[in-house]
């Protein structure tokens, strides 16, 4: 068997049908995925080794259609058109068949050689839902092949349809009006002399009478002697003006085309659905009502957060704990080491008590939340309720004059920041991208919660009782955290009044069906993919911010550390805003990695040359009061953390991101300046109270 030359097949479908399920189940990769739309930003190439063939799969964006009215759309319609392919699989989902068999008929009208894959088969039959693929395989003249992507059943029939070099010959063509097939049957001749090898004449035909210019820029690229063709000219020139003389014009076209989609779907349809119960969908109809309701809506939102926290902050304090014990175990160990072969003390200072313990530090602190929080949220993700959460938050970023996508890419930025600026990728306008990505740091990423959670508990909460105390923390995180949104925005909203002008973009948000959250993956492939990725990148930085850290702790001039002469340093500028030198130079300190905020202020005070960690939050706080801290010092520090400069991995992300180092400057100069604004305000008004 030859297996030199691999052939490529295109994987399409609607947002949400188990596309990227079906190409990690054939690929063997493991691209995430959701149960919610824009999983998929750009393309993502697996592989397939058959019997009888090598194959590469390409897991094309999600898109409901292809006529380019979005970036997603945009992508797949092209990589469809210029793409040398062997097959087009479009995938559907089984309980929606109907609105996804438009995409299948777009397909057919760019290619004939597609099989289309009819997923979730198994949450059709629960609900009741009868299909009878077989004829609507006859009425198509296409493959219609049912599968279960999540339990991997019938793939092997899809294989087996990849592999097969059955030739398709009477597949199903959409029909227009007439006027519309005179327009088209004028310029396919034309188009039909060259060889176009990947474009379909007929298909071609029709978007040269919409005036799609950037498809026209492609053809021009790949197929420069087309517009030069006189005949060919000729006949677009006399098609338009038999439109015209009928009165259709581009934007009536466009509709007379999207209309005769719908209603080739719909009689392609008729006969193939039966319902056992007809009410199906009651129960899910009944949850929405709930979950999408202006009343109850938003207050769900805020109680599942709310119960993501005290999750989070319950469950993670002993695995803090123990984990971190164990690290420091190992440190004792390394010293040990070191003092065995002889090791000079500088050296061993700057990798154990440096590098080392700050990496241990972050460790112990990031990894116990993170396999709490992650998991939790994508169990949210599975079940289809954050789906919901980005419908109820769509409203108030129109009224931003933003994009509802943004409410997404928000929700990924709670658990990193940089996540979630890569996440803005789904938004197709570059205005509406910026804002999310400029206000994307509003909202605390799993890095800031330790100084969050550790100053809240200290200051704010009075409760003796441990079960208390770690519900009203949940809701002051909580209450902090609608704060962020709101600043989100606020500053979105102002941001699209000044420096990004213009008007919000529509876009279809498509909620998808309940699903029961498939516990295991879920939480493995959010532990692999989120937790462990997110604390490497934070390890990364947090190495060498360690090393840095530990010599500006250890070299002294005149007697003074470097890290307290700068502290002293900045310690009048930094009283301004109820702050001191010694917690500004730990967020600057911090810039790396959030988590090691408060480790750089104990060891500031304790003037110790490496990281210091309490036993208990009472004695941490005697040493911040000590130190001058009162509760105003306490909320400066608290809302300083919500808002300042993102960190390093974030900011790297959005320069990669936007190309731009004006657009990263200003991702951190706003929120810092938003912060250093709340922090003068309470400051100032703290003077005129004992606080």
């Amino acid at each position: 068997m030859d297996f030199s030359e691999e052939k490529t097949i295109a994987l399409a479908g609607n947002p949400n049908v188990g596309k990227s399920t079906i190409f990690n189940s054939l690929t063997g990769m493991n691209q995430h995925t959701g149960n919610w739309t824009g999983k998929t930003v750009s393309t993502a190439a697996g592989y397939l080794k058959t019997t009888l063939n090598n194959y590469k799969l390409v897991d094309i964006p999600g898109t409901y259609s292809l006529l380019s009215n979005s970036y997603e759309e945009e992508i797949a319609r092209n990589y469809l058109c210029f793409s040398n392919l062997h097959k087009i699989i479009v995938v559907c989902d089984a309980t929606k068949l109907e609105r996804n068999l438009n995409l299948v008929l777009q397909t057919l009208e760019i290619s004939k050689n597609i099989i289309v894959c009819v997923n979730l088969y198994d949450e059709a039959t629960k609900k009741g839902i009868k299909l009878n693929l077989k004829l609507l395989s006859k009425r198509l003249g296409v493959p219609v092949i049912s599968t279960c992507a999540r339990k991997k059943k019938n793939l092997k029939e899809l294989i087996a349809e990849i592999d097969s070099e059955n030739t398709i010959e009477n597949a199903y063509t959409v029909s227009y009006n007439e006027t519309i097939e005179k327009a088209i049957n004028t310029i396919q001749p034309e188009l039909e002399k060259f060889n176009l090898k990947t474009l379909n004449p007929r298909w071609l035909s029709i978007k040269l009478l919409e005036n799609d210019e950037k498809l026209e820029q492609e053809i021009k690229l790949r197929y420069p002697f087309l517009f030069k063709d006189k005949s060919l000219k000729t006949a677009i020139q006399t098609a338009k003006q038999l439109l015209n003389s009928n009165l259709i014009t581009i934007e009536k076209l466009k509709d007379e085309i999207a209309f005769s989609l719908v209603k080739s779907a719909e009689t392609l349809m008729q006969d193939i659905v039966s319902y056992t119960d007809k009410n199906y969908n009651s129960k899910d109809l009944k949850i929405d009502k709930v979950l999408t309701s202006k009343s109850t809506g938003i207050p769900i939102m805020i109680a599942s957060l709310l119960i993501i926290f005290w999750l989070t902050l319950t469950g993670a304090n002993l695995p803090s704990t123990y984990l971190a014990n164990a690290l420091f175990y190992i440190q004792e160990k390394l010293t040990d080491l070191f003092m065995y072969v002889g090791a000079p003390d500088w050296l061993h200072g700057a990798l154990v008590l440096g590098v080392y313990r700050v990496l241990a530090w972050v460790v112990s602190v990031m990894l116990p939340p993170m396999a709490i929080f992650f998991p939790l949220f994508a169990l949210l993700e599975d079940i289809g309720i954050l789906p919901r959460i980005a419908y109820n938050l769509d409203k108030p970023f129109k009224c931003c004059k933003a994009c509802g996508k943004q409410a997404l890419t928000m929700c990924m930025g709670f658990g990193c920041n940089a996540a979630g600026v890569v996440g803005c990728r789904i938004i197709d306008s570059k205005r509406e991208r910026l804002l999310a990505i400029i206000t994307n740091n509003f909202v605390p990423c799993n890095g800031r919660f330790p100084t969050l959670i550790a100053i809240i508990s200290m200051f704010f909460i009075y409760a003796s009782n441990n079960a208390l105390n770690s519900v009203l923390c949940a809701l002051v995180l909580t209450a902090l955290i609608l704060l962020g949104v709101l600043a989100t925005f606020i500053t979105t909203k102002l941001l699209s009044m000044t420096a990004l002008k213009g008007e919000p973009s529509s876009y279809v948000l498509e909620l998808p069906s309940f699903r029961k959250p498939q516990f295991t993956k879920v939480i493995i492939r959010s532990i692999l993919d989120k937790t462990l990725f997110v604390l490497g990148r934070a390890a990364a930085v947090a190495a060498p911010a360690g090393l840095i850290i530990w010599l500006m702790a250890n070299i002294t001039v005149d007697g003074a550390s470097l890290l307290n002469i700068c502290s002293s340093f900045l310690d009048p500028f930094a009283r301004i805003f109820g702050l001191d030198g010694v917690i500004l130079m730990a967020f600057i300190l911090g810039f790396p990695a959030n988590e090691i905020v408060i480790p750089i202020i104990i060891m500031a005070y304790l003037s110790q040359g490496t990281l210091a960690q309490f036993d208990s939050l009472s004695a941490l706080k005697e040493l911040l009061v000590s130190n001058g801290w009162t509760t105003t010092t306490a909320i400066c520090t608290v809302l300083f953390s919500l808002f300042h400069w993102p960190c390093s991995t974030t900011l790297i992300t959005i320069k990669r991101e936007t190309n731009s180092t004006k657009w990263t400057l200003l991702s951190a100069l706003l929120p810092t300046a938003i912060g250093l604004a709340f922090c003068f305000l309470v400051a100032t008004i703290s003077k005129f109270f004992i606080i």
